[in-house]
């Protein structure tokens, strides 16, 4: 498993915020879309058929998969660098930390301006600690265990 300093995951954080919002923006078009594509269906079903112009519901199928692609590629050039997308919904990315003999994860929330907090690998957001001096020590020491 790839590991980063806190200096490492901070110089990240443009990169994969653009990527998350990149995914992020994908998904939610992709909920449109499929919902427009449900709501035709159910007037379909309702109406006991209806006249239904096939091009347009071919390219919205076209744009369904092809939002969809996008938030697959994003999340997998995220998760090619070794961060972990933990929360697309939230935008809460993850970065793996070699904190003196374990690994910790670096979490970052969208919207926050710098990785600020941590947990455990073994929970999650929800039991967040403020960075302490022990990263911040890491950090400008110049060591990169990996």
């Amino acid at each position: 498993m790839k590991t980063f300093t806190l200096e490492e995951a901070q110089s990240l954080l443009p990169v994969m915020e653009s990527l998350l919002k990149r995914a992020i923006e994908g998904k939610q078009s992709a909920v449109e879309v499929e919902s427009g594509l449900t709501d035709l269906a159910r007037r379909i079903y309702l109406s006991g058929g209806m006249k239904v112009d096939t091009g347009k519901v071919a390219k919205l199928r076209a744009d369904l998969e092809g939002h969809v692609q996008r938030v697959r590629e994003s999340v997998a050039e995220i998760d090619a660098v070794g961060v972990q997308v933990k929360d697309l919904d939230a935008g809460l990315l993850d970065f793996p930390c070699r904190l003196d003999d374990q690994v910790v994860l670096l979490c970052w929330r969208m919207g926050e301006t710098a990785i600020e907090h941590w947990h455990p690998v073994d929970s999650g957001f929800k039991d967040r600690q403020p960075l302490d001096e022990r990263f911040h020590r890491r950090s400008t020491s110049g060591n990169r265990p990996n």
